[in-house]
């Protein structure tokens, strides 16, 4: 059986990487969040500047690639996807296909929350342990409110029609439940515990 994908996306801090990390322990797919390469890069890049965008993007193609090609149970991907710009859902598009080429199952989870919630989740301890560019946390507000304010970061029902799409609601809901109503909604496996 190849690896499936799960792909979370939303705006930022809407508890994206906190669901995949409790999406993993359940199901046993191994968490790769969009700021694990954004911060890798970092180090020698700029954001935004093209080697910045080169290597980010090519070190997803990869281990997208690698995971697609193993024995592990599946990836869960959390991507900020900005519904109002094309090359976004063509990214988001090409990283699925690796996996849809090898006949694994994608499917994609949408988070939403307040504003106000996200703004208090931006500032958590385990978003910040995680994000070190996150770390100065007036920047990252700017940030958040400045991207809410230029993009389209939800995507008001677009795909709700889709099998393969499921859009929650989170404001209020933990990251545990939001795991649990994706492995329900999906039938994602659960590991066999010896």
């Amino acid at each position: 059986m190849t690896p499936g994908l799960v792909f979370i996306v939303g705006p930022p801090a809407v508890g994206k990487m906190t669901v995949g990390h409790e999406l993993a322990k359940r199901t046993g797919f191994r968490l790769f969040h969009n700021h694990q390469s954004i911060e890798f890069v970092l180090q020698y890049f700029p954001y935004g500047t093209p080697p910045f965008q080169r290597l980010v993007g090519d070190l997803r193609r990869r281990i997208f690639q690698e995971v697609a090609a193993s024995d592990l149970p599946g990836l869960i991907f959390t991507y900020v996807w900005a519904f109002d710009d094309p090359r976004d859902e063509e990214a988001v598009e090409a990283y699925a296909k690796v996996f849809r080429d090898r006949g694994s199952r994608v499917s994609f989870v949408e988070l939403e929350a307040t504003q106000e919630e996200r703004l208090r989740r931006n500032e958590t301890e385990f978003r910040l342990a995680e994000k070190p560019s996150k770390r100065n946390v007036d920047v990252s507000r700017r940030r958040l409110l400045d991207d809410d304010a230029r993009y389209q970061l939800n995507s008001c029902g677009r795909y709700d029609s889709r099998a393969d799409w499921l859009r929650l609601e989170v404001t209020s809901l933990s990251a545990a439940d939001v795991a649990e109503r994706i492995i329900d909604h999906f039938a994602l496996r659960r590991p066999l515990v010896e």
